[in-house]
């Protein structure tokens, strides 16, 4: 339990926190309530003074609730950069490039998906596969790579056939970063992510079948396809795999060797950064697009798998299904916005965009739920239009994995209802609902601060996970 007094922290409403520090060049802002805030390890406090120190920054640092330590800045972290004098820096958007959520509608009901439960997540095990360095089921050269990672979802969609032309619309970006080149991708990236499109990965990675529990804006919850409690949805946590990996990887090295020639002081070399405007920035930005990109087009290409399984099932046509795409949101990315009449480079690590009326989507632990949220007006006057994006780890993975086994975990969850297939038990454990804070107090905190209204939360039934 972190103290107060330590790092200086003022309240200013019920949830949201200051520490306004001379010694900081900008001010840092917590959005948590008092609970969860002291449920914070130090090092994110710590870690987020370290960003504030990072020349270039346009406006406050943002700290959200769910907020963990991470590799250089804390993981629920958002800050911006000033298009001409600003820096861009790897490590605050992590080395999973646009880690992401995306969650699918069906127009079934709890009691009719129970009785085939088991055969839909043992196929969608099958179809698609989860765990380390697992190849896809799209073969694809390197000159297909490359139209994919720079013309993105739109393209998948119109040469290979994998989904709905009205999917795009429900993307953040629709499916594309318009700056990707791939011509600043690494051999050793390509190597790693040509076949991996149309997997999960491993680690907190996960594809769910849940349940409408609760709708607190049944309006709202009907204009983005969720109509009842007990409707069966489909929700898809995962990124840009290797792929993006090494990407961060390359450039993190590059970054670090040329903190010298740019004559940057940083409190952390984890936070390595160059100019925006300098080739390397440049070089960066266009390679992370394409990171970007391919994490949108891996979802897009599960979302193809699940909707085959749900059909040779069901024995239903998956349109006849309404297996309609909510939103795909990124949360592990840097892009230009405009905020307060300036063209930014906002960084979110780890914290999910909340533009107005935008369906925002926040995961939790295969134990608890997940929440539906909208974007708020008030997000982009208090935080460049951003939110939480999950529960947030309390303990580290191997802490998690002393407290209980895989083989004991699976069974207790099926014993609440939830069936799970797994590639590794000990990843499994890794994932245990403890290891993660409660995603409620999470959704109250963005709510209480003024970033995001919750719609609707689901809980699981069925889950996948690496």
């Amino acid at each position: 339990m972190i103290d107060i007094k330590k790092f200086n922290l003022k309240k200013i409403s019920q949830a949201e926190w200051v520490i306004d520090d001379k010694n900081l060049k900008r001010k840092i802002k917590i959005f948590a309530t008092e609970d969860l805030l002291k449920e914070m390890d130090e090092e994110v406090f710590y870690q987020a003074r370290n960003v504030a120190f990072l020349p270039g920054l346009f406006g406050d640092v943002y700290v959200m609730p769910d907020a963990h330590s991470g590799y250089g800045a804390p993981i629920g972290t958002v800050f911006a950069m000033d298009e001409k004098e600003g820096y861009v820096a790897p490590g605050a958007v992590g080395y999973d490039i646009n880690c992401g959520m995306r969650l699918i509608t069906t127009n079934l009901t709890t009691k009719e998906i129970l009785p085939f439960i088991e055969k839909l997540v043992n196929k969608l095990f099958e179809k698609i596969p989860v765990g380390i360095g697992r190849s896809g089921f799209l073969k694809i050269n390197k000159n297909e790579l490359k139209n994919l990672v720079e013309k993105g979802v739109p393209y998948l969609i119109e040469k290979f056939g994998l989904g709905w032309e009205e999917d795009i619309k429900h993307i953040e970006e629709e499916g594309v970063v318009k700056n990707a080149d791939f011509s600043k991708v690494s051999k050793e990236a390509i190597e790693r992510g040509i076949s991996q499109l149309a997997t999960l990965g491993s680690g907190n990675h996960y594809l769910e079948i849940q349940k409408v529990d609760k709708i607190f804006d049944e309006k709202t919850a009907k204009s983005l396809g969720i109509f009842a409690k007990n409707q069966i949805t489909v929700m898809i946590h995962c990124g840009s795999r290797g792929f993006g990996h090494q990407i961060c990887s390359d450039y993190l090295r590059l970054f670090e060797k040329n903190l010298s020639h740019f004559k940057i002081q940083i409190s952390d070399r984890q936070l390595a950064c160059a100019p925006i405007n300098s080739s390397l920035g440049k070089d960066y930005l266009s390679a992370m697009s394409c990171a970007v990109n391919f994490a949108f087009v891996n979802r897009q290409a599960i979302t193809y798998q699940v909707r085959k399984v749900f059909e040779e099932v069901l024995g239903e046509d998956s349109k006849t299904l309404s297996m309609n795409l909510v939103y795909d949101v990124a949360h592990n990315v840097a892009k230009f916005e405009t905020h307060h009449q300036k063209k930014l480079l906002i960084h979110r690590k780890g914290a999910t965009r909340s533009f107005p009326d935008q369906a925002v989507i926040i995961g939790g632990s295969m134990e608890t739920g997940s929440f539906l949220l909208l974007g708020k007006e008030e997000a982009m006057k208090k935080s460049f239009g951003s939110t939480a994006h999950g529960s947030g780890r309390t303990m580290s993975r191997a802490k998690a994995k002393k407290l209980i086994g895989g083989e004991k975990l699976i069974n207790q969850l099926k014993e609440k209802g939830i069936y799970v297939r797994t590639a590794s038990f000990s990843g499994l454990a890794e994932e245990a609902g403890f290891a993660y804070k409660n995603i409620e107090k999470v959704v109250k905190s963005v709510e209480l601060a003024g970033l995001s209204k919750p719609i609707a939360y689901f809980k699981p039934i069925g889950n996948i996970k690496g």
